[in-house]
């Protein structure tokens, strides 16, 4: 076995990693043995048949790109929008361990002038943890017709003054916001996140197929978990479902943890929507939250998000028969490619070596590559 990755400063080590198949999280994979070479944190070959004498074997495993988990609220007992910074940052290396090698902090509605505070707290923690934590996730408060668990009286029209003020202080840590179409009359705010180089994804909403395609005309390119917090899919009124599986322009994000959207559903989803993203949608289930039947529901049973972490996503939706490179691709190569980060998410030389062991037959994580360094 090689020294590790950065055991000597300033020597460009090496190490090559050697499996049974390698799952390049573009839909493809090697044929087997097969093997990838990584130094400085990249990718700098990949291989199939004898890998390099010096290969670290790891048996029959897979080898995948890092999840990325583009809407994450929390995990445990850990809200990542109130916790205190120590506690985020050893979520998030739990998060780390179970495969998620990159992830957004997601931060529900709340009243304007507590998200300085919420905001500076995710800087430091991704100060923490730059590798992993790519920046924050808003979703909310200026959502629309279908708030689901978001607080009714702290949901209001599209703030341009505060959108601008916030992406000019923040810089790129805001990455993804969710709003509703109905929140921005003339969509103000949704041309001005996009100017600022911040996704907006369409959610919580109400809004009808025009007014969805619309929005996507002013720059909007994503949907925040389909079929859940908007209107239903009706056969002769498609409404923003119907957009999110039918206008390329904007990818659906999904949560597979079969209580939002029904295995069936999911599957049709995945298969009309080949970039879509798969996300956990996680919350921390602390009270008045309660985690039961394998989601997070408030008091009143309304659905508060769920508490999957991204492997079991990966299972869930491999469990539906869906190939298991196709399945990976929906959380790695497709939430990257949203977030406009080429590097992450596949297997291919000048990627980031952000990687993952999986059990062929489990699915289990084994072991996990951040930068090149065991995760």
């Amino acid at each position: 076995m090689q020294t590790p990755l950065g055991a000597v400063e300033g020597i460009p080590d090496t190490l090559t990693l050697a499996c049974a198949r390698v799952v390049n999280g573009e839909g493809g994979q090697s044929s087997t043995p097969a093997w990838v070479t990584v130094a400085d944190g990249r990718i700098v070959a990949t291989g199939s048949g004898a890998p390099p004498p010096d290969a670290v074997d790891l048996g029959d495993a897979l080898l995948a790109p890092g999840f990325v988990d583009v809407q994450v609220n929390g995990t445990g007992a850990v809200d990542f929008a109130s916790a205190p910074v120590e506690q985020i940052v050893n979520a998030v290396d739990a998060l780390v361990a179970r495969g998620t090698t990159g992830l957004l902090l997601t931060i529900c509605s709340a009243p304007l002038e507590m998200y300085d505070v919420m905001l500076e707290r995710a800087a430091r923690v991704r100060a923490a943890r730059p590798d992993a934590v790519l920046g924050v996730h808003l979703e909310g408060p200026f959502l629309g017709g279908a708030p689901g668990a978001h607080p009714p009286e702290v949901l209001r029209p599209a703030d341009l003054a505060f959108l601008r003020r916030t992406a000019g202080a923040y810089g790129d840590l805001l990455r993804l916001v969710t709003l509703a179409p109905e929140a921005d009359p003339g969509f103000a705010a949704t041309r001005a996140l996009t100017e600022a180089g911040v996704v907006v994804a369409l959610g919580h909403s109400t809004v009808d197929f025009d007014g969805a395609r619309a929005a996507a005309d002013a720059g909007a390119r994503m949907v925040t978990h389909l079929f859940n917090g908007m209107g239903p899919l009706h056969h002769r009124a498609p409404g923003l479902p119907g957009a999110a599986l039918d206008d390329a322009r904007l990818v659906p994000s999904l949560i597979a943890d079969f209580v939002h959207v029904h295995p069936a559903l999911v599957k049709l989803a995945l298969h009309a929507r080949p970039d879509a993203v798969l996300v956990t949608d996680a919350v921390a289930t602390e009270p008045p939250v309660v985690e039961r039947d394998g989601a997070a529901y408030l008091p009143d049973g309304t659905l508060a998000g769920s508490t999957l972490t991204m492997d079991a996503v990966l299972r869930n939706v491999a469990s539906l028969g869906v190939p298991i490179a196709k399945v990976v691709r929906h959380l790695t190569a497709n939430p990257a490619r949203v977030l406009g980060l080429n590097d992450r998410g596949r297997i291919t030389a000048g990627a980031r070596a952000d990687l993952v062991a999986l059990d062929p037959t489990s699915l289990a994580v084994r072991a996990v590559w951040v930068a090149g360094r065991p995760g």
